[in-house]
C-alpha cells in the first residue's frame, strides 16, 4: 500500500454561537452583573453568564430585576442590564425600563424573542410580540440584532445610547435565530471591541456660564435646587465647594439628599415653602420643573421669580417656565466652569434672606419634634419613623430604600441622609414597587447594608423578593409599615357588603412571618422600643431581616403629599 497517496483529513472547524457572542460582548464591555429571570429563550444565556465570571442575580418577578438594573446604573454611571424571557417577560420588564428612561438611569433590557419570519406574519409563534416596536415610545432606543456578526455594534450602540446625553432606557431585542445561530469562533473575535469614551463631556458656552453668575450676583434671594441629575453626575466636591463659597441657600430634591448633609447649615429643606415663596433667582442644578415642582407655577412660587438652569439636555430648556440663562451641558464640565469663575463674581446671599430662612426652619423643626414625640398605641407614622431615625444616625452610610405614600413622604421629611446617592426612591414618576428591586440593586452592587423602609401596599408589589434577599444572603433589612391599607386602613365598604374598601389591606397582617419561610430574620415591632431594637439588631446581623411595624390603621392622609391629584367625591364613611 503507497502511503505516499494517504487523502489529506479535514480540520476541525472552531465554532461558536450567537449566545456566546453574546456573552463575550457584554463581557468585553466591563459588564460585571446581569438580573434577570431566566427561560425561553435565554435559560443558556444566564448560564453562560455566570460561565464567564459575570454574576447573574434571579429574581421573581422581571420589574424587580429591571427596577435593581436601573438603580445599579445610577449608582455607577454605567448601564445595569436586566435579562428576560420572551413576550410576557419582556412585558413586565419594560416597566422599570420606562422608569429608568423617566428617571434618566442608564440601563439595558435584553430580551429573548420569537422568530422574525412567523412574527412579521402574525402566524401566531410562541409568545409573538413585536417587542421592539412596543418598546420604542417608552424607552431612549430600542434596537434589534438579527446577525450574529452585528452582535457587538448592537451591544456598542445600546451602551451609548444608554449613557450618553441624558442617561436612559435602552431595548435590545435578541432573537431564538440569533442566538442559535452558528459562526466561526475567530471569525467572531474579531467582530468584538470595547466601547470608547460612550458619554463624552458636553462642555457648556462661556456665555452662557457667564450670564448663570451674573444673574446669582444680582439676586438678593438666591436658592440652588439641587436635583437626582447632579447627584448621577458624582460631581460632589466641585457642587459643595460652588454652594459652600457662594453662601447660597440649597434645596435638595428626594434623591438628591445627602450630596451635602441634610444637617448643612445652608439646608432649606425644613424651610421649604418660604424658600420657594420667597426666592427671586433660582438655580436648576440638575432638576426639571416637573410636578414634583409644581411646574415651577402657581401659589407655591414667587410669581416675579427668575430662573438659571443647568441641564445635558437643550429640550428640557423653556419645558414649563422661560428660563433666563440656561447652561446647557454636563454638571461635571458646568460646575467646573461656575467655580472656576467665582473670582470674578462677589457672590452675597442678602443676609436678611438668610436670616428668614434660618427662622422658619426652627419654626418647622420645632413643630416636627411635638410630632415625632408623640406617645401613642399604636404607633403612628411619626414616632415610629423617630424611632428610626434615632437609630440610622448611627449607621449614617447606609443605603436606605423608601417607597409607599405617607411612608415615602414622612420618611424623606424625618430621616436625614448624610452621604450622596444613598436615599433611593420612586423618583420622577412616583411609582409603587421599587423597594426591593432597589434594594437588592444597591446590595449588590456596593456591597453595603441597605434598610428598605416601605409601606405595607408598597411592599406587596414586590414582596416575593425577599426570597431573592434570602437566597443571595443580601444585608438588606426591609421595614414594613403596616398600617393595614393604601394610604390607611379605616375606610368601609361604600355599598355596606362584607367585602373590604378598595383601600383596605390586612391590618393584623404579619408581613415579617414571611421572610421565615426563607430562613431569614423575622420581627414583629408593636412600640418605638421594640422597633428600635429590631432594627438595630437586623443591620448589625447583616443579613436578611424583616420587620412587621405595627400602625394605627387610622393614620395616614389620602395619596400622601400629593392629595390634590385624587379626585374626590363626598366620601361616606
Amino acid at each position: 500500500m503507497d502511503n505516499n497517496n494517504t487523502q489529506p483529513q479535514p480540520q476541525i472547524q472552531n465554532l461558536t454561537d450567537g449566545m456566546h457572542i453574546v456573552v463575550d460582548a457584554l463581557k468585553r464591555n466591563g459588564v460585571e452583573v446581569v438580573y434577570g429571570i431566566c427561560g425561553i429563550p435565554v435559560t443558556d444565556l444566564a448560564r453562560h453568564l455566570q460561565e464567564v465570571g459575570i454574576r447573574y442575580i434571579g429574581f421573581r418577578h422581571e420589574q424587580s430585576a429591571g427596577n435593581a438594573a436601573a438603580i445599579t446604573g445610577y449608582l455607577t454611571k454605567k448601564p445595569g442590564i436586566c435579562l428576560t424571557v420572551s413576550a410576557p417577560g419582556f412585558l413586565n420588564g419594560l416597566t422599570a425600563l420606562a422608569n429608568a428612561t423617566t428617571n434618566g438611569f442608564p440601563m439595558i433590557q435584553i430580551s429573548g424573542s420569537s422568530s422574525r419570519a412567523i412574527i412579521d406574519l402574525q402566524q401566531g409563534d410562541y409568545e409573538e410580540m413585536d417587542q421592539m416596536n412596543i418598546a420604542k415610545p417608552l424607552v431612549k432606543a430600542s434596537y434589534r440584532i438579527n446577525r450574529p456578526e452585528d452582535i457587538a455594534t448592537g451591544v456598542a450602540r445600546a451602551i451609548h445610547a444608554a449613557v450618553s446625553g441624558r442617561p436612559g432606557g435602552v431595548y435590545l431585542d435578541l432573537t431564538t435565530a440569533l442566538l442559535a445561530s452558528v459562526m466561526d469562533k475567530d471569525t467572531a473575535d474579531k467582530t468584538l471591541y470595547t466601547v470608547e469614551d460612550p458619554a463624552p463631556a458636553s462642555i457648556p458656552s462661556d456665555a452662557s456660564v457667564d450670564k448663570a453668575m451674573q444673574m446669582l450676583k444680582q439676586a438678593k434671594n438666591p436658592l440652588i435646587i439641587i436635583g437626582k441629575g447632579a447627584a448621577y453626575a458624582q460631581a460632589d466636591d466641585t457642587i459643595k465647594q460652588f454652594i459652600e463659597k457662594t453662601g447660597i441657600p440649597f434645596l435638595p430634591m428626594s434623591m438628591a439628599k445627602g450630596l451635602l448633609p441634610d444637617d448643612h447649615p445652608q439646608c432649606a429643606a425644613a424651610a421649604r415653602s418660604y424658600a420657594l415663596e420667597n426666592a427671586d433667582v433660582v438655580m436648576l442644578l440638575g432638576a426639571r420643573l416637573n410636578w414634583l415642582l409644581s411646574h415651577g407655577k402657581g401659589k407655591h412660587w414667587n410669581p416675579s421669580v427668575k430662573f438659571v438652569q443647568l441641564d445635558i439636555d437643550p429640550q428640557e430648556i423653556d419645558s414649563n417656565r422661560h428660563i433666563e440663562a440656561p447652561v446647557v451641558g454636563d454638571i461635571v464640565s458646568s460646575m467646573g466652569l461656575m467655580v472656576k469663575s467665582l473670582d470674578k463674581y462677589d457672590i452675597k446671599p442678602d443676609p436678611a434672606w438668610l436670616s428668614g430662612i434660618d427662622a422658619d426652619k426652627k419654626k418647622n423643626f420645632a413643630k416636627m419634634e411635638i410630632k415625632l414625640n408623640d406617645n401613642t398605641s399604636p404607633m403612628n407614622f411619626f414616632n415610629a419613623l423617630k424611632a428610626v431615625r434615632d437609630v440610622l444616625e448611627n449607621y449614617k452610610d447606609i443605603y436606605l430604600v423608601n417607597g409607599g405614600a405617607n411612608t415615602l413622604d414622612d420618611t424623606r421629611n424625618v430621616i436625614n441622609m448624610y452621604m450622596p446617592r444613598h436615599r433611593l426612591d420612586c423618583g420622577t414618576w412616583g411609582v409603587m414597587g421599587i423597594g426591593m428591586g432597589f434594594s437588592i440593586g444597591a446590595a449588590i452592587t456596593t456591597g453595603k447594608s441597605v434598610v428598605a423602609i416601605e409601606g405595607d401596599s408598597a411592599f406587596g408589589f414586590s414582596g416575593m423578593e425577599i426570597e431573592t434577599i434570602c437566597r443571595f444572603k443580601l444585608p438588606v433589612t426591609v421595614v414594613v409599615f403596616n398600617n393595614g391599607g393604601i394610604y390607611n386602613g379605616w375606610h368601609n365598604n361604600l355599598g355596606g357588603g362584607s367585602d373590604p374598601s378598595p383601600t383596605t389591606l390586612m391590618a393584623d397582617a404579619r408581613y415579617d412571618k414571611l421572610i421565615e419561610a426563607f430562613g431569614g430574620t423575622a420581627y414583629n415591632a408593636t412600640t418605638p422600643d421594640e422597633l428600635s431594637k429590631a432594627l438595630s439588631a437586623g443591620i448589625d446581623s447583616k443579613k436578611p431581616t424583616l420587620i412587621n411595624c405595627v400602625i394605627d390603621p387610622k393614620d395616614g392622609t389620602e395619596s400622601g403629599h400629593i392629595s390634590n391629584l385624587n379626585p374626590k367625591t363626598i366620601i361616606k364613611d
